[in-house]
Parts: C-alpha cells; sequence; structure tokens
C-alpha cells in the first residue's frame, strides 16, 4: 500500500500519490443537502476508504460533491465532473459508497459506468464485491436494478415536493426559493416557512439599482448592464451566492448579468406578491396573493418595466474604466475618439477607419488621456465642485395607477375564463358576479379618486459634487460628468480655440460651452479679459461703483460661448 501522500485541512480525508499501479483511484462522494448534524459525507468517506482497502486499491484524490441532486449529470459535477472529463490529470477508476450516489438516473449512471468499462477504469462501491463488470451479463442487470431503484426514489421524492409547492400555493405561502430582497423566517429550525420579511441587506441593494436606473438622465446611461458591472466591481453577491451564504454554504463566485437585473426589477414576486411560472398567484377571493412587503409598489414596478424596455435610439453606455470614454468627440468630423498611441491618448480615427465623415478630417486631433483628465477634473470641480448635490427620486404618488392597471388585468381574466365556460355552473357563477362586482366596484372608486402622477423628484443630500467627486472611482465620476451633460470637442494643436467644455447650465438646464485654449492662445485671453476689465473699472471709477457683475480676476476658464466667437486677436491688438 503506498504511503499518506496529503490529507485536507481537517487530516481527515487522505489521499496517497498516483503511482500508476492500475488501483490509483478518485473517491466520489455526493449528498444532495448538507447540514451540520448529518454525518452522511464521514460516512460515505469510511465506506469509500474500507471498500479501497479491501481490493488492494488507494485513494489519489476526493471528488466531494456536496448540495448536489442526484439529478444532475456526474459529468457535470462541480468536483467529479472534470475527473471524468479528464482534466485535473490521471486515474484508474473511481470508488463511490452506493450506485445512487453516482446518480439516480439510469440512463446518466449507465452511461458513466460504460465510460470508465470503455475507457479501461475501474469502478467500486461498497456494497458490491470487486469491481464493477459491465461485461457481465448478471453485473450489468444488477447494476441496472440498482439503478432503477435509485430513479425511483428520486421520482417519489419529486412527486413529494411538487405535492407540497402545490398545496403551500392554495393555501398562499411560499414553499420554494425566495426572491432576492426577500427572506424567509422560521420558527423550527430547517422546519416549514412561517412567513416572508424583506431582507436587511439584498433590499437594500435591489432598492439602490430601481433608484439609480428610474434617476438616470437619457445621458448618464445608466442600464441593467452598467448595474451588472457595478456590482461585480464592488463584489457583492449575486442572489444565489449570497442565498447560499445565508444557508451556510460556499459561494460559488458567480457574476451579476444584465438579464438576473431585469428579472428583480420586473418580477411580480418584487412587489410581495406569491408567484408561480412568473405570474402572481390568485386567492379564492380572485385577488392577488400578497406575501409582506415588496422592495417597490406596482406602480414603480411599471416604471421600471418602461425605463429598461430595449430602445434603438442613442449608442450604448461605454464599457471602458476611463473616466473620459464615450465623452470625447472630434470638433471636425464628430467622431467619438478612442484610445490609441502609446502613451494613451484620446485620438479621433475616423480618417483611418474609413468613415466617410472623415475623410478631410487631418490633422487628428489628439491629446494624452493624463492631460485630459486633468484639464475636465480641474475645470468641473472649478465650476460644479461647491454645487449641492440633489438626488432624484421617484415618486410612484397615489399608487392609483398601478392598482387600476391590476384591476383592469383581474377583470380582463376574469371575462375570458367566463367566455370559455369555466364558470356556467350556477355556484361558480355566483362566485363570479360577486368577485367581478367587488372589482369594478374599487375601479370605480379608484378612478374617482384624486391622483398624484407619478413623477421624479429632487430631495437635498447634504454633500456638494466636490464630496461625491472625492469618494467616488472613475465609472462613477464619469456618470457624475454624464449627468452634468459634460462631453468635450476636441481640434488638433493650433486651432483656437482647442478644445470646447459643453455643460448643462445649473441654473436653466440649457447646454452651455467652455472654451479652453493651449498656453500661448491662454495667455492672449487673459490679456483680453484684464484689459476689458481695466476699461470696465476706469468707466466706474468716477462713479466709485464698480458693479459686482464684474469678474476681478478672470480665472482659468473666461470664456463663455459669445465671448469666445469673438475675433479676440483683434480686440487685444
Amino acid at each position: 500500500m503506498p504511503t499518506i501522500e496529503g490529507m485536507d485541512v481537517t487530516g481527515e480525508w487522505p489521499t496517497t500519490k498516483y503511482d500508476g499501479c492500475g488501483k490509483c483511484l478518485v473517491g466520489g462522494v455526493r449528498l444532495s443537502r448538507k447540514s451540520e448534524s448529518t454525518g452522511s459525507p464521514e460516512k460515505q468517506r469510511d465506506q469509500i476508504i474500507e471498500v479501497v482497502e479491501a481490493n488492494g486499491a488507494h485513494i489519489v484524490a476526493w471528488a466531494k460533491d456536496l448540495e448536489v441532486s442526484g439529478a444532475t449529470d456526474p459529468f457535470t459535477r462541480p468536483e467529479l465532473g472534470p475527473w471524468l472529463r479528464d482534466m485535473l490529470g490521471p486515474y484508474d477508476g473511481l470508488a463511490c459508497a452506493a450506485v445512487d450516489r453516482i446518480g439516480r438516473d439510469v440512463y446518466e449512471g449507465l452511461n458513466l459506468a460504460r465510460y470508465l468499462h470503455r475507457t479501461g477504469r475501474l469502478l467500486y462501491t461498497y456494497n458490491h464485491f470487486g469491481p464493477w463488470n459491465l461485461a457481465n451479463p448478471n453485473e450489468e442487470n444488477d447494476f441496472l436494478f440498482s439503478l432503477f431503484g435509485a430513479q425511483m426514489e428520486l421520482r417519489a421524492i419529486q412527486r413529494r415536493n411538487r405535492e407540497t409547492t402545490v398545496k403551500a400555493r392554495k393555501l398562499g405561502r411560499k414553499a420554494n426559493r425566495h426572491s432576492y430582497g426577500f427572506r424567509y423566517v422560521r420558527m423550527t429550525p430547517r422546519g416549514a416557512i412561517d412567513e416572508q420579511i424583506l431582507d436587511p441587506h439584498s433590499s437594500k441593494v435591489a432598492r439602490k439599482i430601481a433608484a439609480r436606473i428610474l434617476s438616470a438622465g437619457p445621458d448618464e446611461k445608466i442600464t441593467p448592464a452598467t448595474e451588472a458591472v457595478r456590482l461585480n466591481r464592488a463584489g457583492e453577491l449575486t442572489p444565489g451566492d449570497y442565498e447560499a451564504v445565508e444557508y451556510g454554504r460556499k459561494p460559488k463566485g458567480a457574476t451579476w448579468t444584465a438579464k438576473t437585473i431585469e428579472q428583480i426589477l420586473t418580477s411580480y414576486a418584487s412587489v410581495g406578491y406569491l408567484t408561480h411560472d412568473g405570474l402572481p398567484v390568485i386567492g379564492k377571493d380572485g385577488n392577488r396573493v400578497r406575501l409582506c412587503e415588496g422592495l417597490w409598489d406596482d406602480a414603480t414596478r411599471l416604471a421600471l418595466i418602461e425605463k429598461i424596455k430595449p430602445k434603438r435610439e442613442g449608442s450604448r453606455a461605454p464599457k471602458s474604466k476611463r473616466l473620459l470614454s464615450g465623452r470625447v468627440q472630434c470638433g471636425q468630423c464628430g467622431v467619438t475618439h478612442y484610445l490609441s498611441g502609446r502613451p494613451l491618448q484620446w485620438r479621433c480615427t475616423g480618417r483611418v477607419r474609413g468613415l466617410q465623415v472623415s475623410k478631410k478630417c487631418a490633422p487628428s486631433p489628439g491629446m494624452l488621456v493624463t492631460k485630459l483628465d486633468a484639464l475636465v477634473t480641474s475645470f468641473f470641480l472649478t465650476r460644479f465642485g461647491p454645487t449641492p448635490i440633489m438626488k432624484r427620486i421617484f415618486d410612484p404618488g397615489s399608487g392609483h395607477a398601478g392598482r387600476i392597471a391590476e384591476l383592469e388585468a383581474d377583470q380582463a381574466r376574469l371575462q375570458g375564463d367566463r367566455d370559455a365556460g369555466l364558470y356556467d355552473e350556477p355556484e361558480r357563477e355566483a362566485w363570479f358576479r360577486k368577485t367581478y362586482k367587488a372589482k369594478s366596484d374599487e375601479l370605480a372608486e379608484l378612478k374617482e379618486a384624486p391622483t398624484r402622477e407619478a413623477k421624479m423628484r429632487s430631495v437635498p443630500t447634504g454633500e456638494t459634487v466636490a464630496d461625491q467627486w472625492e469618494r467616488s472611482d472613475a465609472i462613477e465620476r464619469r456618470e457624475i460628468l454624464a449627468s452634468y451633460g459634460v462631453h468635450v470637442e476636441m481640434y488638433p494643436d493650433g486651432h483656437s480655440p482647442r478644445l470646447w467644455i459643453h455643460t448643462l447650465d445649473p441654473n436653466t438646464l440649457n447646454e452651455a460651452r467652455w472654451a479652453f485654449f493651449d498656453d500661448a492662445e491662454q495667455d492672449r485671453q487673459y490679456a483680453y479679459a484684464e484689459a476689458v476689465i481695466n476699461a470696465i473699472a476706469e468707466e466706474y471709477a468716477a462713479q466709485d461703483a464698480l458693479p459686482d457683475a464684474v469678474e476681478t480676476d478672470p480665472g482659468l476658464w473666461p470664456m463663455p460661448q459669445a465671448d469666445a466667437d469673438a475675433d479676440v486677436n483683434a480686440l487685444v491688438a
């Protein structure tokens, strides 16, 4: 027997080195559900070690698939699958505690056994003497009967689970996985679900996603895809991993996707309804069954659906982590600048790419990334840094619109069922009339009630733009620039001006633009501004009434559009 080569961290799962003896086995352990009180993994380990030693073999590795259903194909299991696909090194066979630990599906279990037989590998189980030999008809039948029994047990488990779920649904209770943003309360550990409540952490994450998407302007491009990137960057656990950690299991390291976020935002479950196949369950009173307070109301859900629906106009949100990605355009041809060269520059590549609109764009303008970032940052913080931040939040209004849409949908469903003959019996017809009338009365009452329309409103946050900028990374700063409509037009060296920086005027919300010149031209602008100020000062000196509106320091950004368009050189001369 080879000497023990290694142990796991607990020292209870011994392995030896692969030596090519023909009996170097992988120990396969599988368990559908693992709790702290269960001893099944250790029991399977002891049985595997016993059968291995009895046959003069040894274990070179363990494939411990815990929390893995018997319905899972062995070739796709997290631990065993890579061994079967020859991804983890050489081995001579597989040892398991029982046939049902291999799997509970006749086809997949037999496929695995024949694969091992075909590749010249061995298969051992604790309840069988020696390796399984599928070339022997009797042993093949024994193996099939064992698999058939395991599959029958699986089907019985699945049937019981379905019946439990259907019963719970009829009673208006949950019996399966909860949606993201919620958690279950059980008075008895691992017992029946007593109630569903909002989860303190995941509900805040979901509500922040919804608030950011609803408050985003058309130029900010905050979408489910960009939110997925933000959450992955922040290390936020995905719904599946968060649930795993909640129940004491290891996270799988999955990543957020746009589809996951869309499902969270648009699901009826997010409103607190009990759902089945994506639709709310209808109770005996004809109304949707509500389990608890929702992440938001139905009016907000409808607003989210409208906000994230596919749109053909506009460009996609930038994926780069650069501050000015998608925010720099060529002043000559209008093409968006891309990163180019070493060191990196923002440069117009339209002519190089053969774009018709850029045919005469020569020389193509460019500027070092670090320089342009510094210029835009300095300009933005100088002009907008002290500005108080107002957070835009979605006000669902009176909420009547969502409830009216819900009642009208219920009426349409009931009317469709009636037309199909589902309420022709006298007793069911009476229930239909009563339910339909109740919904009609509520609908009429809501339509007559005063309505406050859903809208976005602004509330102060107590922060300034400079505060928010300081604690943000490059991608979050790009979102800040987008919220103020900042984008840059760039011209070649020697052009006057070198840059136009566009923003939204914070007072009028109209677009304004500000010029930036090269150093020599900037000196001329300073001279011009100083000459104008001195002239105005002399004019008012006799009256001792210098107006407050006159800037005594021209600053770095003296050129609004009306002044910049004038012939500065002539004025200075």
